[in-house]
């Protein structure tokens, strides 16, 4: 079957992005998660972030029940992570490799960087759902991030 959305995908695959692990708890509990690279900073009074949701992703009712969300960026080499997150493989989120901070949203504690949110809108946008969040907690650590361009992964240059 030929996707008829490819030329469009490959011209917005023109821009390198980082990739990060969206999470959050279902109405059961239970640890939701996706790999996203559409993350990007909004403001920094109040501090803000943004991502996306695709309308069909099997996360998408436990995001749009949520209340806060964590976001962690993935360090370049977390490849494996993001392709389990991406792909909905058999061995989904486990408790044991995410922490909890103010919001209760689920952070991994292997990242190169962390945001806790707290949801402030969501904005419908065609197939997809804008997730505003504000920050309420973040950190970072030193070293190189894991990208994606082109539909391929490529590992980044050392951060300080």
């Amino acid at each position: 079957m030929t996707d008829k959305y490819r030329p469009l995908k490959d011209a917005f695959g023109r821009f390198a992005t980082g990739i990060g692990v969206a999470a959050c708890r279902d109405g059961a509990g239970a640890i939701s998660a996706i790999t996203i690279n559409s993350f990007t900073s909004v403001s920094l009074e109040p501090p803000l972030v943004l991502w996306c949701l695709e309308n069909r992703a099997s996360t998408y009712s436990a995001f749009i029940a949520t209340e806060s969300y964590g976001v962690s960026i993935l360090r370049a080499d977390q490849q494996a992570a993001s392709d389990r997150f991406a792909h909905f493989l058999p061995d989904g989120p486990r408790e044991d490799e995410f922490e909890k901070w103010e919001t209760g949203a689920p952070i991994l504690k292997e990242r190169l960087a962390g945001f806790d949110c707290k949801v402030v809108a969501r904005h419908d946008a065609g197939d997809h759902v804008i997730l505003v969040g504000e920050v309420m907690r973040f950190d970072s650590v030193a070293g190189a991030p894991l990208i994606y361009f082109a539909s391929n992964y490529i590992q980044g240059t050392p951060s300080r």
